[in-house]
């Protein structure tokens, strides 16, 4: 069974989709609409803005969807079994799976970038990579802070876990993970504390407009990050994204179900190579590749 994964924030590069616009006509035609509707040229950053313009979090999440979705609009034999995307990459996998539409979609991951954007300038604050512990052991150390805001975000694979939370928590929590063993408690160059209860605002904002947008059913089922199961049904999707804000990536649980659950090939569609590496840490027997 084809599998077919979407990347999130992270993934992106200067010059992403630069390729596609100048070598397909489809696609051209998929990046001027996409800058007709956010009302600015986000293509003019994808190809020639710098890493540090690329890093802006309105700018990142429209940018690496508008890639994936254009990207898999290429493929031939496009025909997937079953979706999954990584945080903003869920987005990516609900326009593979034609539960929205492009133009519903982008407006979507746009409302999100802006509200995310708009959540971490009220709360300053940001998260940490934690590499070479047991999620349970990371769990427990982020439980231990009671003082400040520090939760588990992305279950990225075994061994690596990211932490979410306000700035003064996370630096409590990796002096305490690497004092719990961890190799490295790593604090990352995000702007905000993505998938932790800090995001709330950004939900009630995301809220309102997933409840007035039109989701179809899916062709395929789409594992979703909140509970790393396949599902169907339009109205559990919605349910599912809304929380995604708030909850954690279960990135690791979502890969070893598609996998009990039949997949035999993974592609990743989308700027960069993240996820295959996640998978094979999974699963190292499985095929994970890039479109």
């Amino acid at each position: 069974m084809k599998a077919y994964v979407f990347p999130g924030q992270g993934s992106q590069f200067p010059g992403m989709g630069k390729d596609l616009y100048d070598s397909n006509p489809n696609a051209k035609v998929l990046f001027e609409k996409a800058n007709e509707i956010l009302g600015f040229r986000i293509t003019d950053t994808m190809f020639n803005g710098t890493e540090e313009e690329l890093k802006q979090t309105k700018i990142t999440q429209p940018a690496i969807f508008l890639h994936s979705v254009v990207l898999a609009s290429t493929l031939d034999n496009f025909k997937p079994d079953m979706v999954a995307g990584h945080s903003l990459g869920e987005f990516s996998a609900l326009v593979a799976n034609k539960t929205l539409s492009f133009e519903d979609a982008l407006k979507l991951v746009y409302k999100r970038a802006l509200a995310m954007q708009h959540a971490c300038e009220v709360n300053p604050s940001t998260m940490a990579a934690v590499l070479g512990l047991d999620d349970a052991k990371v769990e427990e150390v982020c439980a231990s802070i009671t003082e400040e805001v520090v939760v588990a975000a992305n279950y990225n694979c075994p061994g690596q876990l990211v932490i979410s939370g306000s700035k003064k928590g996370i630096d409590i929590a990796c002096e305490k993970l690497k004092a719990a063993g961890a190799k490295r408690a790593l604090v990352l160059p995000v702007g905000g504390a993505f998938h932790s209860p800090l995001m709330e605002p950004a939900k009630v904002e995301l809220e309102k407009a997933i409840n007035e947008t039109n989701f179809s059913k899916p062709i395929c089922p789409v594992y979703q990050n909140v509970t790393a199961n396949a599902v169907s049904d339009p109205d559990q999707i919605k349910k599912n994204l809304i929380a995604q804000l708030t909850a954690p990536v279960r990135w690791t649980q979502t890969v070893e179900h598609m996998l009990k659950d039949g997949a035999t090939h993974f592609t990743e569609v989308g700027p960069g190579k993240v996820l295959q590496g996640l998978i094979k840490k999974v699963n190292k027997e499985v095929e994970a590749l890039s479109a």
